[in-house]
């Protein structure tokens, strides 16, 4: 068990914990959760010993082990599972005791040991969690100094994993996974018998494999039962009534205020008078929350119409050298209203595809069509590297916005969530997340009619993920999206495309299949692996999903076609606004001023018909999506 009492920490002059309280009891997996630099990492390390707190007790249970993962990448000649195989520091000295002369005794209870923490399976359960996190049997033989960066984190995750403490503390466990590895820790950490911490912005992590949130918010720690839906739901059930007691204290105070002005001098009634100033001062006030999910916003800009498709691929190969191409054999088709997820694992292309996509890679051989207004928004980790240091926000954006007031690029700064007092911080002293939604309003400037985007949430925490979610529904224009995070894919995205086997192809099912896909492969032998064309083995789910697809098509694009004539006919209106405003128009007669009047009152009932038309439509597609009750 965990014990936190009046937990006080402060630093840089500003107070992280003021008085915390939790208690987090043996075997239970919690979410720690709240806004970027509200100290939850802090907590950890506190947790850990690595940092004293200014007042308050965090209590352990005795002779526990408390595992995390060490901030510094692993390296040198070490192969990744002789890394992993020595977090077992126990086995480790044993083995090593064990070469020792001893007598006969010590050496029984040596190996009765060895026998208890099952020593003799520790390098297969080691290669196991690797090949869960992505290192294929080759790769757990190189040396670890031969690996990138985040590839030397998974290591260090792997290591941790494998060391099973009674205590395991994860912070932001999934930033250095794709998507398959992301999937297999979900089911690692399920079935995680021991006490669990996980800071996460992960809202489906924190679904699938908490039991409990832990808020931090305002200095404060507060319990809630269930994963973050759950956690959300009470919380706002909890702010609306903390509302209502509020309100209705405050029509208590007024009362108790308007007797105390009118008998305070009035000998008779000054006891009572007296009593009610006590009450008044007695009266505890409400504290007003902070509203669930801020004031954090994304605009996307309307873009400019192009003609389609958006991108046409036929036959093409892609790479970085013609005798070593990564992809081949690309034929496929990118339209206006497209909303496609990448999936597959690191390495094998995505960021590859992406680059043909924009046009920042050229095809090696074959034939890609762009559209001739094609305009490509691109965001990726690199662009946040790639921001000046000593800029501000302001300074990056007055480069692209020449001649703009400057109200209007802080307001467009602010479509972004970056308050006014940010706009002048240097770009190197801004957050994570602070740093990508200067890049999101960068990339903004130019109305792309696509977007794509790679790994866009990394540095994001939970609120920013659902405005950026909120902001793509809301943009009219394509999105390519390669990201880890489940929630936002499910949110914003209707088709996948499978990046393997040096090709790009529709996959038929939804994240749930690929989901089952990818553990089904884990649990076979790798010489019996499943055949690629099913996912899971369950051929008849695929089917039943593509004829699903096929069946919802029409609705979607009607759907789709009667959102385009409502654009289509505001678009005119606005013009004929603009027009009728102008007070130039009126000087020419009275008939140019009566067909705009005319035509406006067409479009106003065009408008109500178009609308009634998307209606049906939406409302039809809604119930072919709903399952049948009855």
């Amino acid at each position: 068990m965990i014990r936190i009492e009046n937990l006080t920490y402060r630093v840089g002059g500003r107070t992280l914990f003021d008085g915390a309280d939790a208690l987090i009891g043996s075997g239970w997996h919690v979410g720690l959760v709240g806004r970027n630099g509200a100290g939850k990492s802090t907590l950890l390390r506190l947790l850990l010993g690595e940092l004293q707190p200014d007042g308050g007790n965090i209590g352990l249970p005795k002779a526990a082990r408390l595992g995390m993962v060490a901030q510094e990448a692993p390296g040198g000649e070490q192969t990744p599972l002789d890394f992993v195989v020595a977090a077992d520091r126990e086995r480790a000295a044993l083995l090593a005791e064990r070469e020792e002369p001893h007598d006969p005794h010590r050496i029984a209870e040596i190996e009765a040991r060895l026998a208890e923490i099952a020593a003799h399976s520790a390098p297969a359960r080691a290669a196991t969690i690797l090949a869960g996190l992505g290192f294929d049997a080759a790769a757990q033989a190189r040396p670890l100094a031969s690996f990138a960066g985040g590839w030397r984190m998974r290591a260090a995750l792997a290591a941790v994993l494998f060391s099973e403490p009674d205590m395991l503390l994860l912070d932001e466990p999934t930033n250095h996974l794709d998507f398959e590895a992301t999937i297999w820790l979900e089911s690692h950490l399920k079935s995680y018998a021991r006490t669990m911490i996980v800071v996460s912005h992960d809202r489906r992590l924190l679904n699938e494999v908490v039991d409990r949130i832990v808020h931090l918010e305002s200095g404060r720690l507060t319990l809630y039962p269930g994963g973050y839906d759950s956690f959300e739901r009470i919380r706002r059930e909890r702010l609306a009534l903390n509302a209502s007691m509020r309100a209705k204290q405050e029509a208590q105070r007024r009362h108790i205020q308007s007797f105390v002005d009118r008998f305070r001098a009035k000998a008779s009634k000054a006891t009572q008078a007296q009593s009610r100033m006590k009450a008044l001062a007695r009266m505890e006030p409400i504290a007003e929350a902070a509203a669930v999910g801020g004031s954090i916003d994304f605009a996307f800009p309307e873009p400019e119409p192009a003609a389609p498709p958006l991108i046409a691929m036929e036959g093409v190969v892609g790479g970085y050298a013609a005798d070593l191409p990564v992809l081949r054999r690309l034929d496929l088709r990118l339209d206006a209203d497209d909303r496609i997820a990448l999936i597959g694992a690191n390495g094998n292309g995505k960021s590859t595809f992406a680059k043909l996509v924009a046009g920042r890679l050229a095809p090696l051989s074959g034939r890609l069509f762009r559209s001739p207004k094609l305009t490509v928004g691109f965001f990726a980790q690199h662009q946040i590297e790639d921001l000046r240091p000593q800029w501000s926000s302001f300074a990056h954006l007055e480069a692209v916005m020449p001649g703009a007031r400057q109200d209007a690029i802080r307001a467009w700064l602010g479509r972004f969530g970056l308050s006014q007092e940010k706009t002048e911080v240097p770009a190197a002293s801004l957050s994570g997340g602070e740093k990508s939604r200067l890049a999101f309003a960068l990339l903004a400037r130019a109305r792309p009619n696509l977007l794509i985007l790679d790994e866009p949430t990394n540095h994001l925490d939970i609120d920013s993920r659902e405005a950026l979610a909120q902001a793509l529904n809301d943009f009219s224009g394509a999105v390519l999206l390669i990201t880890h995070d489940w929630h936002l894919i499910e949110a914003t995205c209707d088709r996948l495309w499978l990046v393997a086997d040096e090709g790009v192809n529709p996959f038929d099912g939804d994240l749930d299949d690929y989901r089952h896909l990818l553990l089904d492969r884990a649990r076979r032998p790798a010489d019996n692996p499943l055949p690629r064309d099913t996912p899971g083995g369950r051929k008849e789910n695929r089917r039943e999903a593509a004829e699903n697809r096929a069946r919802l098509a029409p609705l979607r694009r009607a759907t789709h076609d009667a959102e385009a004539v409502i654009t289509s006919l505001t678009q005119e209106r606005k013009a004929i606004e603009t027009a009728l405003a102008d007070p130039r128009i009126y000087n020419g007669g009275q008939t140019e001023t009566t067909a705009k009047l005319k035509r406006r009152a067409a479009l106003d009932r065009e408008i109500a018909a178009a609308e009634r038309l998307w209606l049906e439509a939406a409302e039809a597609l809604e119930a072919a999506q709903t399952p049948n009750e009855g």
